[in-house]
């Protein structure tokens, strides 16, 4: 059974759980005198035993499968003859793709020879039992929870408090995980950035003017210079976003401010959806919608006017990235602007204060964490924008603060470094988790700037 189907039945097992606890539990009270002799509504019993069939076979699912490949992959390799398990690791490496890939149906290059089609038929044997062996330990740990639930249902029985603590317990296992995932990613960032600094000097990265990170594979090579000052690449960066944020700031926050106090309700119902919609165009439309709309008119612009436009531009990536951020910046702004109570608008009114100076002196002070928190999302999402600066920045790493240079962005640059096989013992691969670093710590620094600034206004306005 694949573990797709066997998802299916132990949904099912969970709906029919849910449905005998339930059962049972109107059984018990209508026996003991009616439903108010029950400690909890039968809802909660039928959520009892559907917790407790779904969570712990779930649970062992996902471990099982987790370790399922590595330990058919050992078992596999252990029957190979012994001319192949005494390969080189890359050679032996390279069988076994092939074998996994003979046993998924994917083309493989060549003829394959007996000892590789034994091999996987073995491979898809042991799969085959793993996955029996999976759902046979899953359905009986469902079916037994079951069961076991609803021989423990009485009028006596706690079954909200049970299920209240089952919540608490997976919420409290989510959150450990999202941490754990962080972490993690943290910290693979981190090992890659220490074999990258190993290389190159720290004081070079970060001090360096030039940015042209082609390592020579032969020493004949030409056009490899193995540059990795980053300095332009953050630039660009800062550049292009600066720019998208004087077209996002303004306009989004001037649109919220209408919105929320001086549009008329009609118009407010037509006018958000519309603006948030320009949250959901695809990235790359935005991108083409640079390159072939927005660079061209700009650089004829700058011809007519004598300027030395570059075909791409930070400018033309800039504004189209402005125009696709707006609607974190409103929509967040016009949801926390409309939470400030009306007490406080009518309290200043009341005062003789116009309706503007109501906005500017009382409105948007105590919106003003929710108005810094859409800033900042739209800080992030700007930073981390990667279509739109490959279609209409391009990919040179010009250490220059003309907007009308072609310039280049942090994450475009992890990008190019890491499409196609790569190595991950040369700098050129390593720079990329350099680089992810280093855009990982200045935007903490930013954040950490943010809650000061945000605290202290908290502090004045209370």
């Amino acid at each position: 059974m694949s573990p797709t189907h066997l998802l299916l039945i132990l949904l099912l097992l969970t709906a029919g759980g849910y449905w005998l606890g339930r059962r049972r539990a109107f059984t018990v009270s209508s026996t003991a005198g009616g439903a108010t002799v029950l400690h909890s509504r039968p809802t909660y019993h039928g959520s009892l035993a559907a917790l407790w069939c779904a969570v712990p076979a779930l649970i062992v699912f996902s471990f099982w499968l987790a370790f399922e490949s590595s330990v058919v992959t050992d078992m596999m390799i252990s029957g190979l003859p012994e001319e192949i398990r005494t390969l080189p690791a890359d050679r032996l490496n390279l069988i076994v793709n092939d074998i996994r890939n003979l046993v998924n149906g994917n083309i493989v290059g060549g003829e394959i020879s007996p000892a590789i089609q034994a091999a996987a038929d073995h491979y898809q044997s042991l799969q085959m039992t793993s996955h029996a062996a999976l759902s046979v330990l899953v359905m009986t740990m469902a079916i037994a929870a079951i069961f076991w639930i609803r021989s423990m249902i009485s009028p006596g029985l706690r079954a909200r408090n049970h299920v209240e603590t089952l919540i608490k317990i997976i919420l409290i296992a989510c959150s450990t995980l999202a941490i754990f995932t962080t972490v993690g990613i943290v910290l693979s960032v981190l090992y890659e950035a220490i074999r990258f600094f190993q290389v190159v000097p720290l004081s070079e990265f970060l001090l360096g003017l030039d940015w042209s990170p082609q390592m020579a594979i032969r020493s004949d090579q030409v056009g490899s210079s193995g540059a990795f000052g980053a300095i332009p690449v953050f630039m660009g960066t800062m550049l292009i976003s600066a720019i998208a944020m004087c077209v996002a700031v303004p306009i989004g926050l001037m649109s919220a401010i209408y919105l929320s106090e001086y549009a008329n309700n009609r118009f407010r119902s037509i006018a958000k959806p519309l603006l948030e919609i320009l949250a959901g165009i695809p990235t790359v439309v935005y991108g083409f919608f640079a390159a072939l709309v927005v660079a061209p008119a700009i650089r004829n612009a700058g011809a007519s006017l004598g300027l030395d436009v570059s075909s791409e531009s930070a400018l033309a990536a800039g504004l189209v990235m402005g125009v696709m951020i707006i609607p974190f910046v409103s929509s967040l702004s016009d949801d926390v602007i409309n939470a400030v109570p009306q007490s406080l608008r009518d309290g200043a009114l009341g005062l003789g204060s116009t309706r503007s100076e109501t906005i500017t002196k009382v409105v948007l002070p105590a919106a003003l964490p929710g108005i810094v928190g859409g800033v900042l999302l739209a800080v992030s999402r700007a930073i981390g924008e990667t279509m739109i600066v490959v279609m209409a920045a391009g990919l040179s790493a010009n250490l220059t603060v003309n907007p009308f240079k072609t310039v280049t962005t942090v994450t475009v640059q992890i990008v190019t470094l890491l499409v196609g096989d790569q190595e991950f013992d040369s700098p050129k691969t390593l720079a990329a988790f350099a680089l992810g670093l280093m855009l990982f710590i200045v935007t903490l620094i930013l954040n950490v700037i943010a809650l000061v600034v945000v605290r202290k206004y908290r502090e004045q306005y209370e």
